[in-house]
């Protein structure tokens, strides 16, 4: 207890706890930290980010890498794991020594007594970690100052150089943008909606991006250009290395719509020597579309209309789907709310009758049954553009449905009238909605934009999907890329005519 009213007060009279450090008594273990080195500045690093079992703790000038930055993990009785935020290793005296100067590394966490590790407290809230098993403390040896000197236990005399400052790291989305509607978890962030991309800046060699994602597919671009495909990644840190040593631009794109699975994205980080620098600044035009697999870009890249499953997701990019080149073409960020198979009140095929898109709309995460995504304020497209209809209207009424044509055309735009409502009544009276209006559903918008011009909304515009030379050559007669930059080309002209304000 009095440690704990020594820590507070240290805290309080220098202004610690202010600037994100933390002490023995304050650690969260819900948090991401740097531990800094009193005795060199320095910080704690697993060497060359390794992600083997055995990798040498040595201290490096800081670059907020993901392998400088460890999440406590309580064991119990005041004491704490270290993991590796890069590797899901956590730190650990090899082999149990109990000697002076034994090696610190990073090993599959199991708990053992050589893992654990207890905060004391030594002044100006700094820390010194004590080894259960051993007894002795971290330190950098031989109080050495250099980039890449070893980190090893010895015996707690409390030197500076056994003296860890916390700082609490302050989460992914302070070193990247993006638009996407994503669930900021701190050291991660969560997403399932396809198009989902994240935009940041490097210097140095090499850059990592850390990934949890077994289901989905990415690419990653680096000055403009696709340098990799990710397919499916799983629990990792990708490295592309091999660059010019200079300042680069980083992107990272969910190419393809995973509704069943949640996506994890652990940030950027920099190859030793280099640095995660300030995110790029946010675009001033937003533009978000609502669709069904037309607008995810199902199977665009594939060569053939007949698809296996697994061919569909390697061959769906919404990268290049109609609303990203759209966007682009416009110079403005955007969202992709695209879920295939969905219609405004029936599915492909009459699927799933007790769901529709306007279930999901409101979610980040497609899997959370009641997830609502929260806005951090920064989105407030002035164009939303709606293509819902196709999965209503493409397919016969099967036996058992409760619909006959005239009913179902009269609830689609019954419905289809109260989501432009809520989009108007979300985003304001200078957001303009397009409605896009195609094949058999095409009318039925048009009368609820004729409805909402009427009653005085002259935001809301039809725009007619005009289907003239696209092959649709994509997966199970979808638009191609080719039909996706036929597409992208007209609906780009449209929206520049609109009064948007822009």
């Amino acid at each position: 207890m009095l440690a704990a009213v020594t820590a507070l007060l240290a805290a309080l009279l220098t202004g610690l706890g202010a600037a994100g450090t933390a002490q023995a008594a304050t650690v969260d273990t819900s948090a991401s930290y740097v531990l800094v080195n009193r005795g060199s500045g320095k910080v704690l690093d697993v060497s060359g980010a390794s992600t083997s079992d055995g990798a040498g703790l040595t201290q490096w000038t800081r670059t907020d890498s993901a392998n400088q930055r460890f999440q406590f993990v309580d064991s119990g009785g005041g004491y704490y794991r270290l993991k590796a935020q890069h590797s899901g290793k956590v730190l650990d005296v090899y082999n149990y020594s109990t000697a002076d100067h034994a090696d610190m590394v990073q090993w599959s966490d199991l708990n053992g007594t050589n893992q654990q590790f207890r905060l004391a407290d030594s002044p100006d809230g700094y820390v010194r970690l004590i080894n259960r098993n051993s007894g002795k403390a971290v330190e950098v040896e031989n109080a050495s100052t250099a980039d890449g000197a070893k980190v090893v236990q010895y015996t707690d005399w409390g030197g500076a150089n056994q003296q860890w400052q916390l700082v609490r790291e302050t989460g992914v989305l302070t070193q990247v943008h993006t638009a996407g509607r994503v669930k900021d978890a701190g050291n991660t962030v969560q997403y399932s909606w396809p198009g989902v991309y994240f935009e940041g800046r490097v210097s140095g060699t090499g850059v990592g991006i850390v990934l949890n994602d077994s289901a989905a597919d990415y690419d990653v671009q680096v000055d403009g250009t696709t340098v990799a495909t990710l397919v499916t990644p799983g629990n990792t840190t990708h490295w592309i290395n091999g660059l010019s040593n200079s300042t680069h631009t980083v992107r990272l794109v969910k190419r393809n719509d995973t509704p069943g699975d949640t996506s994890t994205f652990g940030g950027f980080v920099a190859a030793p020597g280099g640095a995660v620098l300030s995110k790029p600044a946010a675009r001033n035009r937003q533009i978000e579309f609502v669709g069904d697999s037309l607008t995810v870009g199902y199977g665009n890249l594939s060569t053939s209309r007949t698809c296996t499953w697994d061919q569909v997701k390697r061959n769906t990019n919404s990268d290049v789907s109609y609303g990203a080149l759209t966007a682009r073409q416009l110079n403005a960020d955007y969202q992709i709310n695209g879920y295939s198979g969905l219609g405004m009140v029936r599915n492909y095929n009459g699927g799933s009758p007790d769901l529709t898109y306007r279930t999901f709309y409101d979610r980040a995460l497609l899997n959370v049954s009641g997830d609502v995504w929260q806005n951090p304020g920064t989105w407030r497209p002035r164009v939303v553009v709606v293509n819902l209809g196709t999965n209503d209207f493409s397919t016969a009424i099967n036996p058992g449905e409760p619909w006959t044509p005239d009913s179902l055309a009269a609830a689609y735009r019954s419905a289809y009238g109260d989501f432009v409502q809520k989009l108007r009544t979300r985003y304001g009276a200078d957001t303009t909605i397009v409605a896009v209006g195609a094949g058999q559903y095409a009318g039925h918008v048009q009368q609820v934009v004729k409805a909402r011009n009427d009653a005085g909304d002259s935001r809301v515009r039809y725009w007619f999907l005009d289907d003239s030379g696209l092959d649709f050559l994509g997966c199970d007669w979808h638009y191609s890329a080719h039909d996706d930059r036929l597409i992208a080309d007209r609906l780009t002209s449209f929206i520049a005519g609109l009064p948007t304000g822009w």
